[in-house]
């Protein structure tokens, strides 16, 4: 008699969801990598909110109902870890909050955490107004600016104050040399990820790669080593760091240091740019919308620059970046692999498969947001916020590992716009549909070049 192992029964007679079949050799590989958000998008109208298909005889599930959403976040989240990033992610990020799992990553966030309390956030606010008038000092009526490279200048000089602090230890040189250096690796990171398939052409950003980012390690190593050398604590991320109480379970190495504050520079250029990049394009094609947004700035703020303190007072700018963030979340696709089989909305999922979570997807689903292909700020009265399904909306993922810099994002992308939209209107120089690109990040597929008119 032959005896069959439990675990290969369980996989013949297992009930899978309802999926595409995709190729005998590699499943539904190659349908995923052209365009996942069609992907998705038509594996969820044809087969429902579950979805199962195998890459490469790898199980994957699409999941997109809000209570299986928080099951895999919250409720069983110990059946879950975070899916491996790749190898030129992980190369950049190293072992920082976003790729850490476990008990190491639940110790790092712990002490990283106060660096984004409210009351220490309120400092930087009047920061992030004067880079933004430093920035409008550079533009002129009537130009054509890329406003994603601008955005992502803007973005990133915020986040590296924030990390390193302004001047300190007058190593201004070498926070001017991380900004630089940091641009370009983002950059080239990008172009290689997105052109994994043309091996031929990314050889050479490879190596300009690894050159630069071994420049960006240097340099950041460099400045943490001089900051060791003072006890004074400049107010910003790494000086809190460093100054942790003093105990040897609490104290990180220059390795971790480095890896963390990098993977919040990524993090704080990448997501805030690209979210303010997609408002003023929608903004572009909503005059109404815009001219709304206006009046509520010349209400509260009367021409003067905004504060941290005007934030309460500028609901319509909240539900305008808001709105955005939900057709164009930057974090469009949360991954999660399965560590122990666990059951989830009927079925039961084996260790080994991995699950796909899509804000893009979820959150432009009609049975939570009427006309969800439009942009309609005014959707978000309290209301409407009160009975939408927890999980129906997380532009900022969710769960214990939920985005430890949204209250800075927040803060960020309201007072930015408020800044600039009292000086400036921008409109889109040509009339054609801009399309995403499902990349790292939710981006343009294409340059947003937009015309500058004074106001």
């Amino acid at each position: 008699m032959i005896i069959i192992p439990e675990t290969i029964k369980n996989k013949w007679t297992r009930e899978y969801p309802p999926g595409p079949k995709g190729h005998f050799l590699v499943g539904s590989l190659w349908e995923y990598t052209q365009n996942p958000l069609d992907f998705f998008s038509n594996c969820v109208a044809e087969y429902g909110d579950i979805v199962h298909w195998k890459t490469l005889g790898k199980s994957s599930y699409l999941i997109n109902r809000p209570d299986e959403i928080e099951d895999i976040f919250v409720t069983q989240a110990n059946s879950f870890t975070k899916i491996n990033f790749g190898y030129w992610i992980n190369l950049i990020l190293g072992k920082g909050l976003v790729t850490n799992e476990g008990d190491f990553w639940q110790r790092q966030r712990r002490l990283i955490q106060p660096g984004f309390y409210r009351q220490r956030l309120n400092n930087y606010g009047n920061w992030m107004v004067d880079y933004t008038q430093k920035l409008l000092e550079n533009w002129q009526g009537g130009e054509t600016r890329d406003i994603c490279q601008d955005m992502q200048n803007l973005s990133l000089e915020i986040i590296t104050h924030f990390l390193f602090g302004f001047d300190s230890c007058n190593q201004q040189d070498d926070i001017n040399r991380i900004i630089k250096l940091s641009n370009e690796c983002f950059d080239l990171l990008h172009q290689i990820t997105s052109q994994q398939k043309q091996i031929w052409f990314s050889t050479h950003k490879k190596q300009h790669f690894y050159s630069t980012l071994k420049q960006l390690d240097h340099t950041i190593y460099k400045v943490i080593q001089n900051r060791r050398k003072t006890v004074k604590d400049f107010g910003d991320l790494l000086s809190m760091l460093l100054h942790l109480p003093e105990n040897g379970n609490h104290e990180m190495d220059d390795q971790q240091l480095r890896d963390e504050l990098v993977t919040l520079l990524i993090a704080g250029r990448e997501t805030i740019s690209m979210a303010l990049a997609w408002t003023w394009y929608l903004l572009s094609q909503h005059p109404e919308i815009e001219a709304q947004l206006i009046a509520e700035l010349r209400r509260v703020l009367g021409g003067r620059k905004p504060t941290p303190e005007d934030l309460p007072n500028l609901p319509y700018t909240n539900m305008v970046f808001m709105e955005t963030l939900r057709l164009y979340p930057p974090d469009w696709l949360l991954t999660r692999k399965v560590i122990k089989e666990c059951e989830i909305g009927g079925y039961t999922l084996p260790a080994n498969s991995n699950i796909f979570i899509s804000a893009w997807l979820i959150q432009r689903d009609r049975r939570f947001f009427e006309n969800p292909e439009l942009f309609q700020p005014q959707r978000w009265n309290p209301s409407f916020t009160k009975q939408l399904p927890k999980f129906a909306y997380f532009p900022f993922g969710g769960g214990g590992r939920a985005c430890i810099g949204k209250s800075l994002a927040m803060m960020e992308a309201i007072l930015v716009l408020a800044t600039i939209a009292q000086q400036f209107s921008l409109k889109l120089i040509d009339h054609t549909v801009v399309e995403p690109l499902a990349t790292i990040t939710l981006r343009p597929k294409s340059q947003l070049k937009m015309l500058l008119t004074r106001r």
